[in-house]
């Protein structure tokens, strides 16, 4: 069986301190309190049918925990909660399974959320959606972040029609980061000030149609950081726009203790507009700051124990301001192995505009094929 975790953790963030408990739902018996619905429609249990009341002041905790239960113990048919329009405040709880209902259960964000803390814990098919907002309210617990690892645990969950935002003086500018997870699928979605992030120990996962701006893309790593970090394998980003981002594709590990791999991985179809770095393949990550440095140099090894094999990159056009756009930057130990680099059709824009536009590569056994600008290594 498949296990959706999903955790959320000021907003939609499938990352961060992941909480393990019971798995049982544990809620209340209560008599079920929804409307009717269409033939063959979902059951739907509105969270002010159970008390929930949307004056941004009262914790609405115990409503949202109880329509949970009633939708999650419905076994006649698919269930969906429903949290209408208003502001809702609630505390921390955890949505937990496994559920009796037909799957997928829903949950539908129709107003707006300030939630404390929201983790959803062993579902077997859960679908989050609606055109509601979950307040972050980032700033306020920026000073108080001390995590140091984070979990996703999910397989599968697609997320869509995503719009997720960041002030630009934001200590981490992660609008979504997956880890530990397999079969995500991430499409249509909006990032602007924050970017994705894709994490260790992931397989299967696809990003198509995204819009970033000024973040740092779509990001695969830093993995091996951590000696519990395992291979990351699958990985897709189709059809994606970058506009005015720090980096566009970029692949970043560690040195690492324990040597895992970064394989068949495609950025294809993406459009830079004014992106500092469109392509990036750096193994080095990390030791360029010297506190880490001195802080890991004792216990990791001088170049990455992580192989990257079977990376393309494919039709991807536009503007950047950098004049290497295409920087492959690979282990000396573990050369990065079936690196394409295929009709890449970038014009620098930036300055001086004399200055000379190329690539760099080190340590990458790349093939090149069809329009290059900037030229091949």
């Amino acid at each position: 069986m498949s296990l959706s975790k999903a955790l959320f953790l000021l907003g939609v963030v499938f990352l961060s301190c992941t909480l393990i408990g019971a798995s049982s739902c544990g809620f209340e018996t209560r008599r079920s309190l929804l409307l009717p619905v269409p033939k063959n429609g979902p059951a739907i249990f509105y969270v002010t049918k159970f008390g929930a009341v949307a004056d941004d002041k009262t914790d609405n905790i115990d409503a949202f925990r109880a329509a949970w239960g009633e939708a999650c113990r419905n076994s006649t048919t698919q269930a969906k909660v429903l949290i209408p329009a208003g502001t809702f405040r609630a505390a921390q709880t955890m949505f937990a399974g496994p559920c009796t209902s037909p799957k997928p259960i829903t949950i539908e964000v129709i107003g707006t959320v300030s939630p404390e803390w929201f983790s959803f814990l062993d579902i077997d098919g859960l679908v989050l959606t609606g055109n509601g907002v979950f307040g972050g309210q980032g700033a306020a617990t920026w000073p108080y972040n001390d995590c140091k690892k984070t979990k996703g645990n999910c397989a599968p969950l697609p997320s869509q029609h995503l719009k997720i935002t960041a002030p630009g003086n934001s200590p981490d500018t992660d609008g979504m980061h997956i880890s530990t997870s397999d079969r995500i699928k991430v499409f249509n979605c909006a990032c602007t000030l924050t970017y994705i992030s894709i994490g260790y120990s992931t397989t299967d996962i696809a990003i198509t149609n995204i819009t970033c701006a000024h973040s740092h893309g779509v990001s695969i790593g830093s993995l091996g950081k951590w000696p519990e970090e395992r291979s990351v394998n699958g990985i897709s980003v189709t059809n994606c726009t970058f506009l005015n981002t720090t980096n566009g594709a970029r692949i970043k590990t560690w040195m690492g203790t324990v040597p895992a791999e970064a394989k068949n991985i495609a950025y294809e179809g993406l459009i830079m507009k004014g992106v500092q770095n469109p392509i990036v393949i750096d193994q080095s990550y990390g030791f360029k700051k010297k506190s880490e440095f001195l802080i890991l140099s004792e216990t990791h090894p001088s170049s990455s124990v992580w192989k990257i094999s079977n990376i393309h990159f494919r039709k991807i056009q536009g503007t950047t301001v950098s004049n290497v756009a295409v920087s492959l930057q690979c282990s000396t130990s573990n050369p990065c192995e079936g690196v394409e680099i295929a009709d890449v059709d970038l014009a620098y824009a930036g300055r001086p505009h004399n200055t000379s536009f190329v690539s760099s590569c080190s340590n990458a056994k790349t093939i090149f094929g069809g329009i290059l600008n900037p030229p091949a290594c």
